[in-house]
């Protein structure tokens, strides 16, 4: 075979050659491109969500949520403890309607609630929430 002869169209092909495969290369470019920006667009709504809860949860009208809960029962059928950031609460003689109020409003509140207790004597409930914040 006479190279002279075939030379222009080794030169294309291998212009083709070398442009598939710098056409390759792009689309591989743009698809990890494309994965880099949606890892950081995730990573920016975590950060987002981060600072939102962090001030959700630094709000320092938290204790005064929790005082407006004491308020909804009667002061006797309540036993109130608060150390700090700390809340033992007990809950005695309340009616159903009372206790789903109750684990509602707690629920509702930025706390981390650490034990829950519902116990049922005859008709009426004893509720004990310990919670942090």
């Amino acid at each position: 075979m006479n190279v002279k002869r075939y030379s222009n169209e080794l030169i294309v092909l291998a212009a083709l050659l070398f442009a598939l495969m710098a056409l390759g290369y792009k689309f591989s470019q743009r698809t990890a491109m494309a994965e880099k920006n949606q890892a950081m667009a995730k990573e920016v709504a975590v950060f987002q969500e981060t600072i939102s809860l962090k001030n959700i949860w630094g709000d320092k009208r938290i204790g005064k949520k929790l005082e407006s809960i004491r308020k909804m029962v009667p002061a006797s059928k309540v036993k109130w403890q608060q150390k700090g950031k700390k809340l033992t609460a007990r809950f005695t003689d309340l009616k159903p309607s009372e206790v789903n109020n109750l684990v509602t409003k707690f629920l509702n509140i930025a706390v981390q609630v650490v034990s829950l207790k519902v116990d049922k004597n005859g008709d009426t409930y004893t509720l004990e929430i310990q919670c942090k914040w």
